[in-house]
This record gives structure tokens, C-alpha cells and sequence, in this order.
């Protein structure tokens, strides 16, 4: 059975606007966040409605507001509690063995890069979806993200693997390859390489196209990752694989995130938002460079916006 409390669909933007007006009806307030047209809450229940199209709800009332008002008066099909059949029909290669690949950090400025890789088959892949497994760029609590990745470890043991490159053996290694893609590549490989040698009859793989050129992750593989398929394109992350990796990820990234913080005394805050400046000035104040690289990716420029406002160099 579906998770009771998540669910995510795809909607257009007249779609979005007419349930924005039929939820203001019903008491929902509204307020903003960055990449959504608007969040509704209610009580418990948060629905987002993301300018990708994507919307989630996630709550206690999640069962009723799909079943009573998203599914009759905007999507006009039943879909809540049937999403692992559905599957089967409307994207039955998901169901078939592979592996999804995923990463997380890569645009926080504080934390290590962790790559993650998950091999799924049809048993894995409906239990994952029914727990309610999806991009966790999707899911804004860190508790359910780690929920969620004690489910997929749980639901795919020995046959996953991660990579986590903290931020002073990032650091060395963007001065080395001098260019994130390549860094990816090398990071997804590298999982993906990992992950044949739990699983070595998985055919094919899935990753994000996070490079112009689709050959990127390929030419970084080694013998046994060249011998089976490997996908790449835009918002792979709607593969059951990719958004489990993408989760796992998340959670590994959420938890060393926090332990780097302790070394310092910090909270440090995710993302590239504005605390992130505030919080690596205080850092470069009382260490300067070599105090900012052992937390930070340090070709982000806030470095340098830090360290010009720091008297320590």
C-alpha cells in the first residue's frame, strides 16, 4: 500500500493556480519558497507546488487531500494506493533490474559530495515506492529523508554502495580534475564500479545528465562498468533507482554535514543561501583559508567573498 504520508504527482501551471483557489476555499494558508510557485499548509499537511511541475504533500491528511480533492478536481484519475501497479504498466522498464546513481552536496557549500549508487529489481522497486520513495530534492524534512534511507538500506542490503568525499579530499580533487563535471564522473564511476562488485550481473544503470556531453561518466569507467548500459538524462531522479541513490545520498550528506559542524561549533547551514556567507566569514575570521577547507568546498565564491572580509588569509 502507498505511504500514507507523501505523495508526489506532476501538474501544469493552470493546473497548480486552480488548486491554489480550491484549497483557499478550504482554509489552507499559502507563503513562498525558492523554486515553488506557492506552499499551502494546513494543520499538519504541506503541499508544494514546485515551478517543475512537480507538486508533493506530505502530512497526516495526505490519504484525504489526494483522494478527495487533488485526484477528483485536478488530476481526474485514481491513482493513490495503486502506484506500484501503475508502474508496472505505464514504465515497466523500472521494474527491471538496474542500478541508479545520484549525488548529493554538490551545490552546498558547506559539507562533503556524496555519490550514491542503488540496485534495484521489480520486489525492490515496488517495496520502495510503496514506502514512498522519490527524489529527495522532493522531501524538505531531514527526518524523513533518514526514514526513508533506513527503508532502502533495509529493502536493498549489499546491494548499494556510496562515496562520500568530504570537503578537504574534495578540495584535492577539484584542484586535480579542475572541473566539477569531471569530478562527477569520477564519483559516479567510481560507485557505479562498487556496485558490480556486490551485484556483478546488474545490466544496465541509470544516472542524471549532469554534463553536455552524455559520455562523460563513461569514459571515467573501468573493464567492469563498461560492459553494461549506461543511461544518462535530464530528471533521471523519476527512476525508483536514481531516487533511491538520491536519498541515500541525501541522508549521508545530512549526517556528516552535522559531525563537521561539531568540529567547528557551528550549526553549518546547507545550500548557497544567506546564512552561508554569514557562517563562512565567522569561520575564515578565527582560521582564514585552511580553517574554511576543512568544512567548505573552496571553489564556491563565497571563499573569496570571506576571505575579504576576513583579516586572516
Amino acid at each position: 500500500m502507498a505511504s500514507t504520508t507523501s505523495y508526489v504527482c506532476t501538474i501544469t501551471a493552470a493546473q497548480a493556480e486552480h488548486l491554489r483557489a480550491l484549497m483557499q476555499e478550504r482554509g489552507w494558508t499559502f507563503d513562498q519558497m525558492p523554486y515553488a510557485r506557492w506552499r499551502g499548509r494546513l494543520a499538519k499537511t504541506t503541499v508544494v507546488a514546485y515551478e517543475s511541475g512537480k507538486l508533493t504533500v506530505q502530512g497526516r491528511e495526505t490519504p484525504d487531500f489526494v483522494q478527495f480533492l487533488l485526484e477528483p478536481e485536478i488530476l481526474q484519475e485514481a491513482r493513490f494506493g495503486y502506484e506500484a501497479e501503475l508502474l508496472a504498466v505505464e514504465n515497466p522498464a523500472m521494474l527491471t533490474p538496474h542500478a541508479g546513481i545520484d549525488e548529493s552536496g554538490k551545490g552546498d557549500y558547506f559539507g562533503p559530495l556524496v555519490v550514491a549508487c542503488v540496485y534495484t529489481d521489480a520486489e525492490a522497486a515496488q517495496k520502495l515506492l510503496s514506502a514512498g520513495v522519490t527524489d529527495s530534492k522532493a522531501i524538505a524534512s531531514d527526518r524523513k529523508i533518514a526514514a526513508l534511507a533506513a527503508v532502502i538500506r533495509q529493502e536493498c542490503d549489499g546491494r548499494f554502495s556510496l562515496l562520500a568525499i568530504g570537503p578537504e579530499s574534495y578540495n584535492r580533487l577539484y584542484e586535480s580534475f579542475g572541473n566539477l563535471n569531471r569530478l562527477l564522473a569520477w564519483g559516479h564511476a567510481k560507485v557505479l564500479e562498487n556496485l558490480l562488485e556486490l551485484v556483478p550481473d546488474c545490466p544496465r544503470a541509470i544516472s542524471d545528465q549532469f554534463s553536455s556531453s552524455a559520455n562523460t561518466v563513461k569514459r571515467a569507467l573501468l573493464e567492469r562498468g563498461r560492459r553494461i548500459v549506461l543511461e544518462q538524462y535530464t530528471k533521471a531522479e523519476a527512476d525508483i533507482a536514481v531516487a533511491a541513490a538520491s536519498i541515500l545520498a541525501r541522508a549521508e550528506f545530512v549526517r556528516r554535514l552535522e559531525l563537521l559542524g561539531k568540529t567547528v561549533g557551528l550549526a553549518l547551514p546547507k545550500g548557497a543561501g544567506p546564512a552561508v556567507p554569514v557562517c563562512a566569514r565567522h569561520i575564515a575570521a578565527g582560521g582564514g583559508r585552511d580553517a574554511l577547507g576543512k568544512v567548505a568546498k573552496l571553489h564556491f565564491k563565497t571563499t573569496a567573498d570571506a576571505l575579504g572580509a576576513s583579516p586572516q588569509q
